[in-house]
Protein backbone atom coordinates (compact mmCIF):
# COMPACT_ATOMS: atom_id res chain seq x y z
CA UNK A 1 0.00 0.00 0.00
CA UNK A 2 1.45 3.24 -0.64
CA UNK A 3 2.66 5.20 2.22
CA UNK A 4 0.54 8.74 2.00
CA UNK A 5 -3.28 9.56 0.51
CA UNK A 6 -3.52 12.17 -1.92
CA UNK A 7 -3.82 15.40 -0.31
CA UNK A 8 -7.01 16.27 -0.47
CA UNK A 9 -8.25 19.93 0.80
CA UNK A 10 -12.02 19.71 -0.96
CA UNK A 11 -14.04 18.97 1.83
CA UNK A 12 -12.56 21.65 4.28
CA UNK A 13 -13.22 24.19 1.54
CA UNK A 14 -16.68 23.74 0.71
CA UNK A 15 -17.48 22.96 4.32
CA UNK A 16 -15.80 26.75 5.36
CA UNK A 17 -17.16 28.20 2.63
CA UNK A 18 -20.47 27.40 3.99
CA UNK A 19 -20.23 28.14 7.30
CA UNK A 20 -18.84 31.42 6.34
CA UNK A 21 -21.55 32.23 3.89
CA UNK A 22 -23.98 31.52 6.34
CA UNK A 23 -22.44 33.13 9.47
CA UNK A 24 -21.36 36.56 7.12
CA UNK A 25 -25.24 36.68 6.12
CA UNK A 26 -26.49 36.18 9.69
CA UNK A 27 -24.22 38.70 11.40
CA UNK A 28 -24.55 41.11 8.31
CA UNK A 29 -28.31 40.75 8.89
CA UNK A 30 -27.64 41.93 12.72
CA UNK A 31 -25.08 44.28 12.35
CA UNK A 32 -26.99 46.38 9.58
CA UNK A 33 -29.92 46.21 11.09
CA UNK A 34 -28.60 47.76 14.71
CA UNK A 35 -25.43 49.41 13.35
CA UNK A 36 -24.61 50.56 10.06
CA UNK A 37 -21.37 48.74 9.61
CA UNK A 38 -18.88 49.45 6.80
CA UNK A 39 -18.53 46.70 3.82
CA UNK A 40 -14.99 46.18 4.53
CA UNK A 41 -15.84 45.23 8.02
CA UNK A 42 -18.30 42.45 6.57
CA UNK A 43 -15.45 41.38 3.46
CA UNK A 44 -12.36 41.01 6.59
CA UNK A 45 -14.80 39.48 8.87
CA UNK A 46 -15.69 36.77 5.87
CA UNK A 47 -11.92 36.37 4.86
CA UNK A 48 -11.02 35.89 8.65
CA UNK A 49 -14.09 33.23 9.11
CA UNK A 50 -13.17 31.18 6.66
CA UNK A 51 -9.69 31.04 7.16
CA UNK A 52 -10.26 30.11 10.77
CA UNK A 53 -13.12 27.35 9.66
CA UNK A 54 -10.75 26.03 7.24
CA UNK A 55 -7.58 25.24 9.23
CA UNK A 56 -10.10 24.18 12.03
CA UNK A 57 -12.02 21.93 9.82
CA UNK A 58 -8.69 20.59 7.94
CA UNK A 59 -6.92 19.55 11.08
CA UNK A 60 -10.35 18.51 12.96
CA UNK A 61 -11.02 16.05 10.44
CA UNK A 62 -7.50 15.02 9.38
CA UNK A 63 -7.28 13.78 13.31
CA UNK A 64 -10.42 12.30 13.38
CA UNK A 65 -10.18 9.86 10.21
CA UNK A 66 -6.43 9.16 11.16
CA UNK A 67 -7.60 7.56 14.75
CA UNK A 68 -10.40 5.40 13.60
CA UNK A 69 -8.49 4.50 9.86
CA UNK A 70 -5.48 3.50 11.78
CA UNK A 71 -8.19 1.81 14.41
CA UNK A 72 -9.30 -0.13 11.27
CA UNK A 73 -6.22 -1.25 10.12
CA UNK A 74 -4.71 -2.39 13.75
CA UNK A 75 -8.13 -4.49 13.70
CA UNK A 76 -8.12 -5.95 10.55
CA UNK A 77 -4.19 -6.30 10.29
CA UNK A 78 -4.43 -5.34 6.40
CA UNK A 79 -1.41 -2.69 7.56
CA UNK A 80 1.50 -2.32 10.43
CA UNK A 81 0.29 0.78 12.18
CA UNK A 82 3.81 1.60 11.98
CA UNK A 83 3.42 2.41 7.97
CA UNK A 84 0.36 4.34 8.77
CA UNK A 85 1.76 6.87 10.88
CA UNK A 86 4.80 7.75 8.42
CA UNK A 87 1.94 8.93 5.70
CA UNK A 88 -0.83 11.87 6.13
CA UNK A 89 -4.41 11.01 6.81
CA UNK A 90 -6.62 13.46 4.66
CA UNK A 91 -9.96 14.45 4.25
CA UNK A 92 -9.77 12.52 0.47
CA UNK A 93 -12.18 9.64 1.50
CA UNK A 94 -11.93 8.22 -1.88
CA UNK A 95 -8.50 7.35 -1.97
CA UNK A 96 -9.04 5.49 1.22
CA UNK A 97 -11.81 3.85 -0.05
CA UNK A 98 -10.60 2.54 -3.14
CA UNK A 99 -7.06 1.23 -1.04
CA UNK A 100 -9.46 -0.98 1.63
CA UNK A 101 -11.56 -2.01 -1.68
CA UNK A 102 -8.02 -3.28 -2.94
CA UNK A 103 -7.18 -5.02 0.69
CA UNK A 104 -10.50 -6.34 1.20
CA UNK A 105 -10.29 -8.09 -2.94
CA UNK A 106 -6.35 -9.30 -2.16
CA UNK A 107 -7.92 -10.77 1.36
CA UNK A 108 -10.82 -12.84 -0.82
CA UNK A 109 -8.10 -13.67 -3.13
CA UNK A 110 -5.95 -15.13 -0.73
CA UNK A 111 -8.73 -16.87 1.23
CA UNK A 112 -9.73 -18.73 -2.05
CA UNK A 113 -6.47 -19.61 -3.24
CA UNK A 114 -5.47 -20.95 0.90
CA UNK A 115 -9.26 -23.09 0.41
CA UNK A 116 -7.88 -24.32 -3.12
CA UNK A 117 -4.48 -25.04 -1.80
CA UNK A 118 -6.08 -26.73 1.60
CA UNK A 119 -8.34 -29.24 -0.43
CA UNK A 120 -5.24 -30.29 -2.80
CA UNK A 121 -3.45 -30.71 0.26
CA UNK A 122 -6.09 -32.73 1.89
CA UNK A 123 -6.28 -35.33 -1.76
CA UNK A 124 -2.67 -34.95 -1.82
CA UNK A 125 -1.87 -36.41 1.64
CA UNK A 126 -4.80 -39.11 1.42
CA UNK A 127 -3.47 -40.16 -1.99
CA UNK A 128 0.08 -40.64 -0.57
CA UNK A 129 -1.42 -42.69 2.39
CA UNK A 130 -3.05 -44.90 0.25
CA UNK A 131 -0.23 -45.43 -2.44
CA UNK A 132 2.27 -46.58 0.31
CA UNK A 133 -0.59 -48.65 2.19
CA UNK A 134 -1.34 -51.07 -0.36
CA UNK A 135 2.04 -52.05 -1.17
CA UNK A 136 3.12 -51.82 2.39
CA UNK A 137 -0.41 -53.96 3.83
CA UNK A 138 1.11 -56.47 0.71
CA UNK A 139 4.34 -57.19 1.68
CA UNK A 140 3.21 -57.15 5.45
CA UNK A 141 0.66 -60.04 4.47
CA UNK A 142 3.53 -61.77 2.64
CA UNK A 143 5.54 -61.79 5.58
CA UNK A 144 3.45 -62.73 8.07
CA UNK A 145 2.01 -65.51 6.69
CA UNK A 146 5.42 -66.65 6.16
CA UNK A 147 6.40 -66.43 9.97
CA UNK A 148 2.91 -68.10 10.38
CA UNK A 149 4.78 -71.70 9.09
CA UNK A 150 4.17 -70.98 5.11
CA UNK A 151 8.22 -70.76 5.10
CA UNK A 152 8.50 -74.37 5.66
CA UNK A 153 6.60 -74.60 2.38
CA UNK A 154 9.43 -74.10 -0.39
CA UNK A 155 7.30 -73.42 -3.16
CA UNK A 156 4.77 -71.39 -1.23
CA UNK A 157 8.06 -69.39 0.53
CA UNK A 158 9.23 -68.70 -2.93
CA UNK A 159 6.17 -67.40 -4.18
CA UNK A 160 5.54 -65.55 -1.05
CA UNK A 161 9.16 -63.97 -1.40
CA UNK A 162 8.81 -62.71 -5.29
CA UNK A 163 5.33 -61.25 -4.38
CA UNK A 164 6.48 -58.99 -1.26
CA UNK A 165 9.57 -58.16 -3.55
CA UNK A 166 7.14 -56.83 -6.14
CA UNK A 167 5.42 -54.86 -3.46
CA UNK A 168 8.58 -53.76 -1.84
CA UNK A 169 9.76 -52.93 -5.80
CA UNK A 170 6.57 -50.35 -6.17
CA UNK A 171 7.43 -48.88 -3.23
CA UNK A 172 10.94 -47.85 -4.26
CA UNK A 173 9.24 -46.45 -7.42
CA UNK A 174 7.30 -44.26 -4.89
CA UNK A 175 9.29 -42.60 -3.06
CA UNK A 176 11.93 -42.43 -5.96
CA UNK A 177 9.51 -40.61 -8.11
CA UNK A 178 8.58 -38.04 -5.53
CA UNK A 179 11.89 -37.35 -4.82
CA UNK A 180 12.34 -36.75 -8.33
CA UNK A 181 9.20 -34.23 -8.49
CA UNK A 182 10.76 -32.38 -5.38
CA UNK A 183 13.89 -32.39 -6.96
CA UNK A 184 12.53 -30.66 -10.07
CA UNK A 185 10.07 -28.16 -7.69
CA UNK A 186 13.04 -26.68 -5.80
CA UNK A 187 15.38 -26.72 -8.64
CA UNK A 188 17.67 -29.20 -7.35
CA UNK A 189 17.84 -31.97 -10.23
CA UNK A 190 20.22 -30.33 -12.98
CA UNK A 191 19.78 -31.03 -16.59
CA UNK A 192 22.81 -32.16 -18.75
CA UNK A 193 21.92 -30.12 -22.03
CA UNK A 194 23.00 -31.57 -25.08
CA UNK A 195 22.39 -31.93 -28.93
CA UNK A 196 20.74 -35.50 -29.82
CA UNK A 197 18.70 -37.34 -32.67
CA UNK A 198 14.84 -37.04 -31.38
CA UNK A 199 13.80 -39.87 -33.82
CA UNK A 200 16.01 -42.53 -32.59
CA UNK A 201 16.02 -41.82 -29.42
CA UNK A 202 11.89 -42.35 -30.17
CA UNK A 203 13.08 -45.81 -31.65
CA UNK A 204 15.02 -46.90 -28.96
CA UNK A 205 12.11 -46.22 -26.46
CA UNK A 206 10.06 -48.39 -28.90
CA UNK A 207 12.37 -50.96 -28.74
CA UNK A 208 12.46 -51.37 -24.82
CA UNK A 209 8.35 -51.35 -24.38
CA UNK A 210 7.38 -53.80 -28.04
CA UNK A 211 6.82 -56.47 -25.71
CA UNK A 212 4.86 -54.58 -23.57
CA UNK A 213 3.09 -53.56 -26.45
CA UNK A 214 2.50 -56.94 -28.13
CA UNK A 215 1.25 -58.52 -25.43
CA UNK A 216 -1.92 -56.34 -26.09
CA UNK A 217 -0.99 -56.63 -29.79
CA UNK A 218 -0.51 -52.46 -29.90
CA UNK A 219 1.25 -51.43 -32.45
CA UNK A 220 3.87 -48.58 -31.86
CA UNK A 221 4.95 -46.65 -35.29
CA UNK A 222 5.72 -43.38 -36.58
CA UNK A 223 3.21 -41.15 -38.25
CA UNK A 224 5.84 -41.49 -41.46
CA UNK A 225 9.36 -42.32 -43.03
CA UNK A 226 12.10 -40.12 -41.26
CA UNK A 227 14.80 -40.37 -43.08
CA UNK A 228 16.47 -37.68 -41.75
CA UNK A 229 17.55 -37.09 -37.80
CA UNK A 230 15.64 -34.21 -36.15
CA UNK A 231 18.36 -32.72 -33.86
CA UNK A 232 17.36 -31.17 -30.13
CA UNK A 233 18.93 -29.74 -27.41
CA UNK A 234 17.83 -30.80 -24.31
CA UNK A 235 18.45 -33.17 -21.65
CA UNK A 236 18.40 -36.84 -23.45
CA UNK A 237 17.65 -39.04 -20.34
CA UNK A 238 14.50 -36.89 -19.16
CA UNK A 239 13.26 -36.57 -22.52
CA UNK A 240 13.58 -40.45 -22.96
CA UNK A 241 11.79 -40.89 -19.79
CA UNK A 242 8.99 -38.60 -20.77
CA UNK A 243 8.94 -40.45 -24.00
CA UNK A 244 8.61 -43.89 -21.62
CA UNK A 245 6.29 -42.55 -19.40
CA UNK A 246 3.89 -41.60 -22.32
CA UNK A 247 4.16 -44.26 -24.28
CA UNK A 248 3.62 -46.83 -21.14
CA UNK A 249 0.17 -44.70 -20.64
CA UNK A 250 -0.95 -45.57 -24.13
CA UNK A 251 -0.28 -48.92 -23.59
CA UNK A 252 -1.53 -49.21 -20.43
CA UNK A 253 -4.95 -47.57 -21.21
CA UNK A 254 -4.87 -48.53 -24.90
CA UNK A 255 -7.53 -50.62 -26.78
CA UNK A 256 -6.84 -54.31 -27.79
CA UNK A 257 -4.61 -54.06 -31.27
CA UNK A 258 -4.74 -50.21 -31.28
CA UNK A 259 -1.78 -48.17 -31.83
CA UNK A 260 0.55 -46.00 -30.34
CA UNK A 261 2.02 -42.98 -33.06
CA UNK A 262 4.55 -40.79 -32.30
CA UNK A 263 5.14 -37.75 -34.86
CA UNK A 264 7.53 -34.87 -34.65
CA UNK A 265 6.69 -31.59 -36.23
CA UNK A 266 8.22 -28.32 -36.92
CA UNK A 267 6.41 -25.64 -34.67
CA UNK A 268 8.20 -22.66 -34.96
CA UNK A 269 11.96 -21.86 -36.22
CA UNK A 270 13.25 -22.79 -33.30
CA UNK A 271 10.77 -25.41 -32.15
CA UNK A 272 9.57 -28.58 -32.79
CA UNK A 273 6.68 -30.62 -31.39
CA UNK A 274 6.73 -34.08 -30.40
CA UNK A 275 3.29 -36.03 -30.31
CA UNK A 276 1.91 -38.93 -28.67
CA UNK A 277 -1.04 -40.33 -30.38
CA UNK A 278 -3.06 -43.57 -29.35
CA UNK A 279 -7.00 -44.79 -30.27
CA UNK A 280 -7.73 -45.94 -26.77
CA UNK A 281 -10.28 -45.38 -24.13
CA UNK A 282 -9.47 -41.87 -24.12
CA UNK A 283 -10.07 -39.49 -20.98
CA UNK A 284 -13.28 -37.57 -20.32
CA UNK A 285 -12.56 -33.31 -20.44
CA UNK A 286 -13.67 -33.09 -16.55
CA UNK A 287 -10.51 -34.81 -15.85
CA UNK A 288 -7.82 -33.05 -18.64
CA UNK A 289 -7.56 -29.98 -15.78
CA UNK A 290 -6.28 -32.11 -13.12
CA UNK A 291 -4.11 -34.55 -15.14
CA UNK A 292 -0.70 -34.19 -14.16
CA UNK A 293 -1.40 -33.56 -10.69
CA UNK A 294 0.29 -35.68 -8.73
CA UNK A 295 -1.60 -39.60 -7.34
CA UNK A 296 -4.25 -38.40 -9.55
CA UNK A 297 -6.37 -40.78 -11.15
CA UNK A 298 -8.58 -40.90 -13.83
CA UNK A 299 -10.33 -44.23 -12.83
CA UNK A 300 -9.63 -45.36 -9.16
CA UNK A 301 -9.73 -48.57 -9.24
CA UNK A 302 -8.62 -50.17 -13.16
CA UNK A 303 -5.52 -47.61 -12.95
CA UNK A 304 -4.47 -48.98 -9.94
CA UNK A 305 -4.99 -52.67 -11.01
CA UNK A 306 -2.50 -51.48 -13.81
CA UNK A 307 0.44 -50.73 -11.48
CA UNK A 308 2.70 -47.88 -11.48
CA UNK A 309 3.21 -45.04 -9.10
CA UNK A 310 0.53 -42.63 -9.90
CA UNK A 311 3.14 -39.95 -10.52
CA UNK A 312 4.38 -40.82 -14.41
CA UNK A 313 2.59 -37.23 -16.33
CA UNK A 314 3.25 -35.16 -13.41
CA UNK A 315 7.16 -36.11 -13.49
CA UNK A 316 6.62 -35.57 -17.12
CA UNK A 317 4.82 -31.90 -17.08
CA UNK A 318 7.94 -31.00 -13.94
CA UNK A 319 10.42 -32.26 -16.98
CA UNK A 320 8.79 -30.56 -19.69
CA UNK A 321 8.68 -27.15 -17.92
CA UNK A 322 12.39 -27.60 -15.98
CA UNK A 323 13.74 -27.55 -19.79
CA UNK A 324 11.27 -24.08 -19.84
CA UNK A 325 9.03 -25.93 -23.25
CA UNK A 326 5.03 -26.62 -22.67
CA UNK A 327 3.18 -30.02 -22.89
CA UNK A 328 -0.34 -29.96 -23.86
CA UNK A 329 -3.36 -32.77 -24.05
CA UNK A 330 -6.39 -33.41 -26.19
CA UNK A 331 -8.54 -36.53 -25.74
CA UNK A 332 -11.97 -37.64 -26.86
CA UNK A 333 -13.40 -39.89 -24.71
CA UNK A 334 -13.87 -43.10 -26.23
CA UNK A 335 -11.89 -42.22 -29.52
CA UNK A 336 -8.65 -41.33 -27.75
CA UNK A 337 -5.76 -39.53 -26.57
CA UNK A 338 -2.63 -37.06 -28.00
CA UNK A 339 0.04 -35.52 -25.82
CA UNK A 340 2.72 -32.86 -26.75
CA UNK A 341 5.09 -31.09 -26.24
CA UNK A 342 7.79 -28.78 -27.49
CA UNK A 343 11.51 -29.00 -27.55
CA UNK A 344 14.22 -26.43 -28.55
CA UNK A 345 15.78 -27.64 -32.06
CA UNK A 346 19.28 -27.20 -32.24
CA UNK A 347 20.68 -24.95 -34.51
Amino acid sequence: MQQKFKKSYKFAIKTSLYITIFTTLLTSVFLFGFYKVNLLYLIVFFLVTYLFSFMVIQYRVERFIYKRVKKIYDDLTLLESTSITKGTITTDMQTLTEEIDRFARDKKIEIESLKVREQYRREFLGNVSHELKTPLFTVQGYILTLLDGAMDDENLREKYLERASKGIERLGYIVKDLDMITKLEVGDLSLNIEVFDIVELIKGVFEMFEMKAAKKKITLTFDRDYPNPIFVKADKERIQQVLANLIVNSIKYGQEKGTTELSVENLIKNKVIVRVTDNGEGIEKKHLSRLFERFYRVDKSGSRKEGGSGLGLSIVKHIIEAHNERIYVESDFGVGSEFSFTLEKAK
